[in-house]
């Protein structure tokens, strides 16, 4: 078996050159720019048109200009990350629509999940991985924040390299050329009141050395990888004890700011559970224990009162919110009013890749509040403007800084992460400023993402990865060993 370590570049043709252990060869992916000219774009300070834009040798915008002849059509938009990712769970996506016994819910499609992750090996993690971030780039995400929890073999027996599952996720991103930020999660207890782990846990199960190390073996591994960023996750608050990850956190300060992310509030069951063993809702109990900030992004996070939806708002933390998988879940509507109006920062993921589209999270995410509320354009920001343009700006500013990214907005100094949406797609023709993004995100579902760029590389070209024949081979090989099994 080829490990990630062995490493791989992914050259123009898709042929794999294996070279030395080293992280230094990622994101080879896609050819270099270093000026794009656009008709359109939505620049920081808003829309401009006939707009060259430099791009510096690091992949980073070097300068800014409008009413500059020779711009080719189209419309040019700041990338928007994916906060929130299982790449594992793109491969059994599907699966779980049959009814069990009694009401099905959360915790009957979790049972499926574990029974099916047995299987996963690491060379499938890879092929899974690729597949789907060719998908997300592919519908317009230019990052992704992989909530990355298969630490360990079936059984919770160790792979003689501590971070393999990791580097197969790393691997995948050398295959696609997407950003990421990679996102470890710690996982030690069963549930509530330090429960014990089950035997299906036990792939993600680690202490706090063990986690640690894991941390330093990846953060060694990445380098200086400017479209590769290292954070961490707990998984759930259920899955941990203030004492431990209190004990992560302190220890890892050392590295400056790192993103923290964590499951928080999905589901009815866990809310009432959390009451039962510490008196208080979860989203109450994490803010009496530990200090949220605007480097944390609170996953999904569904179920609040007023009080903890103000709470959130006010703390400059990001609400990862997945509205595709919450759907499929029946988790409940996020209280997405209210919170926007208290000032909230939301980002927007896939997480069980139901869906691999920005548009239909940020569809979803209206919808569900007009489904609640009765009425129309819920989330726009005041009379006349864009509810499409505004979604669209939330999730973009939010992603970034869930991410923990230097991106998320078209500007000098900013990464030169973006999308070209194809201006001359029915869909979108005969559209002006914020008509092009209402339009992208309310009227269909065919895609009119043309081209993507990541660190100044052009991934998806014409709405077509480079690798997408090789990387989906490997994906049905991946399959159909998984089904085997």
């Amino acid at each position: 078996m080829i490990t990630a370590r062995d490493c791989i570049v992914v050259n123009a043709h898709c042929g794999i050159v294996y070279s030395a252990p080293s992280h230094a060869h990622f994101h080879e992916t896609g050819d270099s720019v270093n000026n794009l000219r656009v008709k359109t774009a939505l620049l920081a300070n808003g829309w401009a048109d006939d707009v060259s834009i430099d791009i510096d040798a690091d992949g980073d915008i070097a300068g800014v200009q409008s009413g500059v002849a020779g711009a080719s059509d189209g419309c040019l938009l700041p990338g928007i990350a994916n906060v929130h990712s299982h790449a594992h769970q793109r491969a059994m996506a599907g699966l779980a629509e049959r009814a069990g016994g009694g009401d099905d819910d959360f915790w009957g499609w979790r049972a499926l999940m574990y029974r099916f992750l047995d299987a996963v090996q690491p060379e499938h993690l890879r092929a899974i991985a690729a597949q789907l971030y060719v998908e997300m780039l592919k519908a317009g995400y230019t990052r992704v924040a992989e909530f990355h929890y298969l630490h360990h073999q079936s059984g919770g027996g160790r792979y003689e390299n501590i971070a393999e599952m990791s580097l197969q996720i790393l691997a995948a991103t050398i295959d696609t050329g997407i950003g990421i930020t990679h996102l470890p999660v710690y996982y030690q207890f069963g549930g509530f009141g330090e429960r014990p782990m089950s035997e299906k846990q036990l792939r993600f199960a680690n202490d706090p050395a063990h986690f640690l190390t894991l941390f330093e073996a990846l953060k060694n591994e990445i380098g200086h990888d400017k479209n590769t960023t290292l954070g961490i996750a707990a998984h759930s608050l259920r899955a941990i004890n203030k004492e431990t990850f209190g004990e992560i956190l302190d220890a890892l300060a050392k590295h400056g700011a790192l993103p923290v992310h964590i499951h928080i509030a999905e589901q009815s069951g866990e809310v009432d559970e959390c009451i039962a063993w510490s008196g208080a809702r979860p989203v109450e109990y994490l803010y009496e224990n530990f200090a949220v900030d605007r480097n944390w992004c609170l996953i999904h996070a569904t179920h609040m009162t007023d009080f903890e939806t103000a709470q959130l708002a006010a703390s400059g933390a990001v609400a990862g919110l997945c509205p595709t998988t919450e759907a499929n879940l029946g988790d409940g509507f996020f209280n997405a009013a209210r919170y926007l109006a208290e000032g909230g920062r939301i980002g927007i993921g896939s997480d069980s890749h139901i869906s691999v589209s920005p548009v239909e999270e940020l569809r979803w995410l209206e919808y569900g509040q007009r489904l609640v509320h009765r009425s129309r354009n819920r989330l726009s920001a005041g009379c006349g403007l864009g509810t499409g343009r505004r979604l669209y700006d939330l999730a973009v500013a939010g992603g970034a800084q869930a991410c923990g990214h230097n991106s998320g907005a078209i500007a000098p100094g900013k990464r030169a992460d973006f999308i070209v949406l194809d201006t001359a797609h029915p869909l979108l023709c005969e559209r002006h400023g914020d008509e092009l993004i209402d339009s992208w995100v309310f009227s269909g579902n065919e895609n009119s993402v043309r081209d993507v760029y990541v660190g100044g590389k052009r991934v998806i070209e014409n709405g077509r990865h480079a690798c997408e024949a090789d990387i989906r081979r490997r994906f049905l090989s991946a399959m159909k060993a998984l089904r085997a099994r």
